[in-house]
């Protein structure tokens, strides 16, 4: 156990259980759980603790499976004191434990256009780490800046420029927390841009199994998308095709499953363990691969120990 851990005014809880604070309800314990008040003592913290002790930033969990070991260290979850959503003169700044759906709604209510993040599951940290995006649209087209806390606790506004944000990436400093962003959203009518977010909605629940315990899109399109991260329509590929086509549709292994509905959501059908969840995703991977020579990229981020020591 991490020993003579820095004075806090939010919480710490030693080897708390992370699979109830994940979309897909599995995973180990987090050796300390960390819940910071706000970002100075999220700073204070960081630059006091032992800089050998690894940390872990988690969202909320939409996007990620926690292996059955658990993580090492320090994980820091964000929560009300990070979630803020404010509007001035045509920006929109979000903190990073905001919920990307609430953000489309706020924004849309003030006239702002950050429709696209109406459907995609998780927080504004996880958007922009990521470069969230769908329907033609991605966080690189309207962020403008982000702040975030180093390792050594100290706090930075960067630019989105210094991000390099491509397709599902960002070239973040190493060990960042991303705190908060602020984007340049496109002016819209208030009523034309819930109507969308409410077709938009429709139309996921129409083809994604929004009521199962995913963890989202499990891997990235393997193809057709340039720098920026738009997609190239003229060869793009899809992954849910490519496991299609490879007869993986509805694959189990234990308790996960390729979902029936769409089979690039990796499932947990009930009683899956990490290691089931993320064995499945590899033998859909080799499986692709053997038939049809394409490499899929995982989606999903998974991380800590496959067995508990």
């Amino acid at each position: 156990m991490i020993q003579n851990l820095p004075p806090v005014r939010g919480t710490l809880t030693a080897e708390r259980p992370l699979a109830d604070l994940t979309w897909m309800r599995v995973g180990g314990l987090a050796e300390m759980l960390f819940q910071p008040a706000d970002a100075e003592d999220l700073a204070a913290f960081l630059a006091a603790l032992d800089p050998s002790v690894p940390v872990f930033p988690m969202g909320v969990g939409s996007n990620l499976i926690v292996r059955d070991g658990g993580i090492p260290g320090v994980v820091v979850r964000l929560g009300r004191g990070f979630n803020s959503i404010t509007i001035d003169g045509g920006m929109v700044t979000a903190g990073a434990a905001a919920l990307d759906g609430h953000v489309a709604r706020r924004a849309a209510d003030a006239g702002l256009d950050l429709t696209f993040l109406r459907t995609i599951p998780g927080s504004i940290g996880g958007a922009v780490r990521m470069n969230a995006g769908c329907y033609g649209s991605y966080v690189a087209d309207v962020l403008t800046s982000v702040r975030v806390v180093l390792r050594d606790g100290t706090l930075h506004d960067l630019p989105a420029a210094d991000l390099h944000l491509g397709y599902r990436h960002s070239s973040l400093p190493e060990g960042a927390i991303i705190l908060a962003a602020t984007f340049a959203p496109p002016a819209g009518d208030p009523a034309t841009l819930a109507a969308r977010m409410d077709d938009q909605l429709a139309k996921r629940d129409a083809t994604q199994p929004t009521k199962d315990r995913t963890a989202g899109s499990t891997f990235r399109n393997p193809a057709g998308f340039s720098s920026t991260g738009r997609a190239d329509d003229t060869h793009e590929l899809k992954a849910w095709a490519v496991i299609d086509a490879a007869g993986l549709r509805g694959a189990t292994l234990g308790g996960a499953v390729m979902n029936v509905k769409h089979p690039n959501f990796l499932t947990n059908a009930g009683g899956a363990s990490a290691a089931d969840l993320e064995d499945l995703g590899e033998l859909v991977r080799k499986k692709v691969y053997d038939s049809q020579g394409i490499t899929l990229e995982w989606e999903i981020m998974r991380v800590g120990l496959r067995h508990a020591d």
